[in-house]
């Protein structure tokens, strides 16, 4: 329904009293019946789907070290990534991913546009998956259309219950699975099966699952076209050189129906047989023959329907295809095209991606699982002790980052005649942060009043061994 505005600006050809105009603001959107369609691009869609999906859904089950391989435990303050444990100290990864993932959007979309929209998005794969699951229950493209338009009937209810039943079963599975990734997924099903899940679990796996549930079943393209900002600024990292779904206009027009057997050059027509299947298939529902339209995801469903027409009316494949401006416009050839992919803002983004990746894996490759913060003794900065001795203490946080217990020996440098006169080892469980007061003594007359450097040193005993140097200050009282 269209939602109007009223004016009374506008005066009446009669000069009487002002007339109210309505003026529509905004228009509703047709519903898209997107045909089901075969073909090579089709077949990769679908193993983008299951390679993701698998991905997803098996991930939480893996085990690593008797613990869930992938866990990111936020009431711990800890992540588990493999053998990998990191804590909010170690942000500075995420940071680097973000900016990988950016970069490589970055590349993947100068060279070949909209490729991850057109195969990897989650909004794709489960638009993908619920409108199989929508063809399975209710029909293809024309018997989606009856239904809808029919009247209401028993036989339509229960289409639409088991559509919607099957939507909601996997929109919920989805929800628990990704909560499972925050909260161990075996004691989640244990509660689950229970019912005896917490408020906050229970509430992201309905959110999750009903965003899951709204955006592939309902949503669908209008996340693309008007939620997704990526869309919007595509046309930044396009050029005449990014690989599209384009249209051969040249060949194509004009188009116009025609028998098998008919000659399309004596008919004055192109290769387009105007079938609109291109249409039929698209699930943005936009016309490629217009050209390319920010709405387009790149997914190829297009291409597969084009090419099985032309391959029925005996025509080469190829009307509808991958390519770039300046390959359509030059007749460039596969080679040509991909040798031009190599200019210079694609080596650039190569460039700054390799490097980034390299220096966040020797950074990984480096990270010592040992943290410690040196916290000062507030309540007394230094005091005299025995022999004229003088005394600062301190209290040191040691995190051991991981999954086997350590035993840390702890040394002090840095001034002559330096000594730890407390515990010099300290035993701590794995991922387990513990605390300990240190008392560390200088001799009378070994340094004037002030503030003097001196350095913690952290060392493992254990058979892999690893350790931190920290700065501190020792205070010498006048």
């Amino acid at each position: 329904m269209n939602t109007e505005s009223q004016t009374s600006s506008s005066q009446s050809k009669t000069g009487g009293e002002p007339e109210e105009v309505l003026i529509s603001l905004y228009q509703s959107g047709q519903a898209i019946y997107a045909k089901a369609v075969h073909g090579l691009f089709s077949k990769w869609r679908w193993a983008a789907v299951w390679i993701t999906q698998i991905v997803f859904y098996g991930l939480p089950w893996l085990e690593w070290n008797a613990r869930q391989a992938i866990l990111f435990d936020l009431e711990a303050r800890r992540s588990y990534i493999f053998g990998l444990v990191l804590y909010p100290q170690d942000f500075i990864y995420l940071t680097g991913l973000l900016v990988i993932a950016a970069l490589a959007l970055f590349l993947f979309t100068a060279v070949a546009g909209r490729l991850w929209c057109g195969y990897a998005c989650p909004q794709t794969v489960y638009t993908e998956i619920f409108m199989w699951i929508e063809h399975k229950v209710e029909g293809d493209r024309a018997a989606r259309m009856r239904l809808d338009k029919g009247d209401f009937s028993m036989a339509k209810l229960a289409r639409k219950a088991s559509k919607h039943g099957l939507w909601g079963v996997f929109a919920l599975w989805t929800g628990f699975t990704f909560v499972g990734y925050f909260t161990p997924i075996r004691e989640l099903t244990a509660l689950t099966l229970a019912a005896s899940l917490g408020p906050w679990q229970t509430f992201w796996v309905f959110f999750y699952g009903f965003a899951t549930y709204g955006n592939a079943g309902f949503m669908r393209e209008q996340v693309c076209k008007y939620m997704c900002p990526y869309a919007r600024f595509q046309s930044a990292m396009f050029d005449k050189d990014t690989m599209i779904v384009t249209y051969d206009a040249e060949r194509g027009e004009p188009r116009g129906a025609r028998s098998k057997k008919a000659d399309p050059k004596a008919l004055g027509l192109g290769s387009c047989v105007d079938c609109s299947l291109c249409v039929q298939v698209c699930p943005t529902g936009i016309d490629i023959r217009k050209g390319l339209q920010y709405e387009c995801i790149g997914c190829g469903a297009c291409i597969d329907a084009c090419d099985e027409v032309m391959e029925k009316v005996g025509y080469p494949k190829g009307l509808i295809k991958y390519s770039t401006q300046n390959g359509m416009t030059n007749g460039w050839n596969t080679a040509q095209m991909v040798r031009r992919a190599l200019r210079p803002r694609v080596l650039v983004y190569t460039g700054i991606l390799t490097a980034i990746c390299v220096a966040l894996g020797i950074s990984l490759y480096m990270r010592v699982p040992l943290k410690v913060d040196v916290i000062r003794d507030r309540g007394a900065l230094a005091r005299q002790v025995e022999q004229g001795y003088i005394e600062n203490v301190y209290r040191l946080q040691i995190m051991n980052a991981t999954e086997s217990v350590q035993r840390y020996a702890l040394t002090v440098e840095g001034m002559p005649g330096l000594k730890l006169v407390s515990e010099p080892e300290i035993e701590v469980l794995s991922t387990e942060v513990r605390s300990m007061a240190v008392r560390v003594q200088l001799p009378p007359g070994a340094a004037q009043p002030g503030s003097h450097p001196m350095q913690f040193s952290i060392r493992s005993t254990g058979d892999s061994s690893h350790g931190v140097t920290e700065k501190a200050a020792f205070m010498v009282p006048r």
